[in-house]
């Protein structure tokens, strides 16, 4: 199998077996609020965001017009989804379509789906690109996937469970799990003890916390690791939960955050208690990365947003193309410390420009 960066070179990726995971509702959380361990893989997700990074002009003058392609998106204005559309139409143009980004902006597949079937309509659609968050929009899929090809990401869907769907593309949760622990007990020497907290207790944080706790204390048996705690959306009250963390565990070290809030959440508490933290979050937004820049987290976890969007734009162009393509298309995550900063805000430029205007 390959591994898709958009200056559209390739190169081997070992198959991932944990794909297929549950999902639910809330597994959306895992995104992150508004406001990956051993040379191989940390590798591979490098040379990732290298490409993703890299100015790709000759790629920009697209031979031929080849039509449109839709991608459908609730809550299409939430930070991490601009990011995933800005790959998406960076690749479209650079493939040779005219793409259009809709959705409501709630997530809420009930209100998005005519805003889409409007433009279905219309009948110069060539794909179709579907966040497939959450059951609800499986019957969307299901219509419009026996007239068009139509591509998920960033959600792992067991094939056979959208019917309609062809293929989908993502990082694999477990993965950025075993990461994350490997670079926090490196970090701490092994010693102390480490906080973790979900956005909400759901299939995939869940099982994220749980991998990342068995891997630290299989590599660190020294290390105390709580038992994971519901961090929530609301900046000051997921701040004052952290807060009591600390209080109640004076000798905790580092922290481990299976939501984007979590940088945000856990360097405040951090300089509320007066410690020094080893902390992982989740997603590259902006005030994420200053955060680690400015040395208050020591590093976030890079989900292939940017790369998602692209992928799902180069699945669409060869299955319209009549090309067969695999169901499942894996992307590493990276571990971004203060050295990796610079290629994600690179990437986060390009979504900027590609998504000026919607």
């Amino acid at each position: 199998m390959d591994t898709y960066t958009p200056s559209g070179r390739r190169k081997p990726l070992r198959l991932l077996a944990l794909l297929a995971l549950a999902l639910t509702a809330l597994v959306f959380a895992a995104c992150g609020s508004s406001n990956d361990d051993d040379g191989g893989d940390t590798a591979a997700a490098t040379q990732a965001a290298d490409a993703s990074a890299e100015t790709t002009a000759a790629d920009d003058a697209p031979a031929e017009d080849k039509g449109k392609l839709l991608w459908v998106q609730p809550m299409r204005n939430h930070p991490v989804h601009r990011i995933m559309q800005g790959g998406f139409l960076s690749e479209c143009k650079r493939l040779g379509y005219e793409c259009e980004i809709v959705g409501a902006e709630a997530l809420d597949m009930p209100a998005s789906a005519p805003l889409a079937e409007a433009v279905l309509a219309k009948g110069d659609i060539k794909g179709v690109g579907v966040y497939a968050y959450d059951p609800s929009t499986y019957p969307f899929i299901a219509r419009w996937g026996k007239d068009y090809p139509i591509v998920s990401w960033h959600i792992p869907v067991r094939e056979g469970e959208a019917p309609g769907l062809r293929a989908v593309t993502g990082t694999v949760p477990t993965d950025y799990a075993v990461e994350s622990a490997r670079a926090i007990g490196r970090e701490i020497g092994c010693r102390g003890t480490v906080a973790v907290t979900e956005g909400s207790f759901n299939t995939v944080e869940n099982l994220v916390a749980r991998v990342f706790t068995e891997t630290l204390g299989d590599e660190c048996p020294d290390v105390k690791v709580l038992e994971p705690q519901e961090e929530g959306f609301d900046v000051p009250a997921a701040k004052a939960k952290a807060v009591s963390i600390l209080q109640a565990n004076p000798d905790t070290v580092a922290a481990f955050s299976t939501t984007g809030g979590g940088p945000v959440t856990w360097a405040g508490a951090a300089d509320q208690a007066g410690k020094r933290l080893t902390i992982i979050g989740m997603d590259y937004v902006r005030q994420n990365l200053d955060l680690v820049k400015d040395g208050r987290v020591f590093a976030v976890v890079g989900q292939p947003l940017f790369e998602e969007g692209a992928k799902t734009a180069d699945l669409l162009d060869q299955l319209v193309a009549g090309d067969t393509v695999a169901y499942d298309n894996p992307l590493p995550a990276t571990i971004i410390t203060r050295d990796q900063v610079a290629r994600f805000e690179g990437m986060l430029d390009e979504a900027d420009e590609a998504t000026k205007g919607l």
